[in-house]
């Protein structure tokens, strides 16, 4: 796939003749499309199909890429295809269907409580990896953060003794806490095999694959579908799922919507007013469902 992807970089180059940041620009959306591919084991352009390309659009949608940078590598990748379609590299251009999702507040999916204890159930091995697996997941849902902040946190993120995550963006950071049982697999991880995982070497990042370097996006992607369908749950589970869950879980158990806004890392208090119409919705359903004169 890379042969095709630097193939379609020098005809820009030679043909097209774009500047240096245009020809970035393509290079960093496609190695971002190929990682993900790699990932689902499609590692040839005759694989790649609309529907694996759908998957790629629908990932970058649940990781809350921004619209215009989705915009841009749907545009990337319907150009390398166009590119790859003259030049007889596929016979079918299966980009040409390939559109944006419109961005709209729709109610989340979310898990029963029963579902959440049964996928954070999985990874129940001592092995390096059941053990990483289990206190990643854990973590994730304690705290409700991002699978981007979950991959880029440092071992001196985490405060062990005050049950604590800082997260850190270019603009801000925020303060979120974690409960005993992520505490419990977070120790265990950190004390048993993670500096088994790195084999001598020496990093920062909390949370490395096998190899010894930083978890990916893809990665921990993959990670997630493969204890879903271990577990036997029968719904779509991504990496937000868990995120949505976090928070819908903690409004309908009481929890204030400021303190959920800041511990998600919402900018704007309506962004996560989507959970308490959640809340609402439920109870609206127990009534009916319960009331004697209903």
């Amino acid at each position: 796939m890379q042969k095709e992807i630097d193939s379609f970089i020098s005809y820009l180059h030679n043909v097209k003749k774009t500047s240096n940041n245009t020809e970035m620009s393509y290079q960093r959306d496609l190695k971002k499309v190929r990682l993900f591919l790699e990932t689902g084991k499609i590692d040839n352009v005759t694989d790649i199909t609309e529907k694996s390309l759908q998957d790629y659009v629908r990932y970058m949608t649940e990781e809350e890429f921004k619209p215009a940078t989705i915009s841009r590598n749907i545009a990337s990748i319907k150009a390398w295809f166009h590119y790859m379609t003259q030049e007889g590299m596929v016979t079918d251009d299966v980009s040409v269907r390939l559109k944006a999702p419109k961005i709209e507040k729709k109610t989340p999916e979310i898990l029963t409580m029963s579902e959440v204890n049964t996928l954070l159930e999985q990874p129940s091995g001592s092995t390096p990896k059941e053990i990483r697996d289990k206190a990643m997941l854990e973590l994730l849902y304690a705290t409700g953060i991002r699978v981007s902040e979950l991959i880029s946190l440092k071992v001196a993120d985490v405060n062990m003794q005050m049950n604590c995550i800082v997260c850190k963006d270019a603009h801000k950071e925020r303060v979120v806490p974690f409960g005993g049982k992520a505490k419990e697999s977070m120790y265990r991880y950190l004390n048993e095999v993670r500096d088994i995982l790195l084999a001598d070497k020496l990093s920062d990042d909390l949370f490395v694959n096998c190899s010894g370097v930083a978890m990916s996006r893809q990665g921990f992607w993959k990670l997630i579908k493969y204890y879903t369908k271990k577990a036997g749950i029968d719904a779509d589970i991504t990496p937000h799922t868990l995120r949505h869950s976090f928070a819908a879980h903690l409004v309908e158990n009481g929890a204030d919507l400021k303190s959920v806004q800041e511990m998600l890392g919402h900018s704007d208090i309506s962004t996560t007013q989507i959970y308490a119409s959640m809340n609402h919705n439920h109870i609206r359903d127990v009534y009916a469902k319960s009331h004697p004169r209903r």
